[in-house]
């Protein structure tokens, strides 16, 4: 069983101004010369943490993190305007040309899967390699999942906590009930529904019940930008075309991929990642036999560890 590398220190952090509001946070730390990776994190609008650092051995990889629009530490939080899943596409390529990089490895889980995904069938040309896991494929079915019927057969006692701060009229769309909670003027109501929206989401994401993600998602900052930029996204359907990613899956046909996903995902079902892997022909597909959602599980950490040190050895002169 694969475990994480030792705690590393970052050695540069930037600030990149990427529009007349938002400036994203980046840091980056290993080794300077390596295989330069970009860690694109879940959400929309949780922002990274120490523990990403970790999936990649620091002698051989280049490790560069970042904060999305609104998210973690990247400012201003929780704004929603000019945030959109085409606007962190832009943002992503920003930050390749900030850093001066030719081309680079995607490393992304959930939402942070799709971004990747996005980017590459945007920019195939710069990406050397990806590697996604929990796989989100951004979709009307994908959402309503999640957030209307399906999650909600496995976890009835959450669900119901989840929709009780409604009336019964507004239950029929929990997306627009929350929406409307998070960017109202009434603060306490936006603070309540940010926590449980987060709640939710955190219960949900393991396989066995893991207090330190429960403790980490009822951070209020966290629980903020994450109910109040997820029910955004998702409320517009993530801003894209339905079944965007297979409709350009050969865009990318040649780039080298590893899938992660646990069999036991009632977030997202692995028959999202099954379909991801049947459509793309350069993907290896690994499903953790006794794992949820989170990438703190110990089955994903193991998966996802191996693949970072498969995908070094077969690129470490394609960048």
């Amino acid at each position: 069983m694969q475990a994480f590398f030792p705690p590393i220190k970052i050695y540069a952090e930037h600030k990149l101004k990427v529009s007349s509001i938002h400036e994203l946070h980046i840091e980056e730390c290993g080794n300077p010369d390596g295989l330069p990776v970009l860690v694109v994190h879940d959400g929309p609008g949780t922002g990274c943490e120490e523990y990403h650092r970790r999936f990649f051995d620091p002698e051989v990889y280049r490790i560069i993190l970042f904060d999305q629009r609104g998210a973690g530490r990247s400012t201003p939080h929780a704004e929603l305007n000019e945030n959109t899943t085409q606007d962190l596409i832009s943002d992503i390529e920003a930050i390749r040309n900030h850093l001066h990089i030719k081309k680079w490895i995607l490393f992304g889980g959930s939402w942070g899967a799709l971004l990747s995904l996005l980017y590459a069938e945007t920019h195939p040309q710069v990406v050397a390699g990806l590697i996604v896991f929990s796989v989100f494929l951004g979709r009307e079915k994908d959402i309503n999942w999640f957030y209307q019927k399906g999650a909600n057969l496995f976890f009835p006692d959450y669900w119901e906590e989840f929709i009780q701060p409604f009336p019964k009229e507004e239950q029929d769309n929990i997306l627009m009930a929350y929406n409307k909670r998070l960017t109202g003027n009434d603060e306490l109501a936006r603070m309540s529904a940010a926590k449980a929206w987060s709640l939710w989401q955190a219960r949900c994401s393991t396989l066995q019940p893991h207090a330190n993600v429960i403790d980490h998602f009822s951070d209020p900052h966290l629980a903020v930008g994450l109910a109040s930029i997820e029910s955004h996204y998702f409320l517009n359907r993530c801003f894209l075309e339905e079944n965007q990613v297979l409709d350009n899956i050969d865009k990318i046909s040649n780039i080298p991929g590893y899938i992660i996903h646990g069999r036991y995902d009632v977030m997202s079902p692995l028959k999202r990642a099954w379909e991801l892997h049947k459509a793309w022909p350069s993907s290896e597909l690994y499903i953790v036999r006794d794992a949820g959602h989170a990438a703190k599980e110990p089955g994903i950490i193991d998966a996802l560890i191996l693949a970072t040190k498969k995908m070094s050895k077969h690129h470490l002169t394609a960048c």
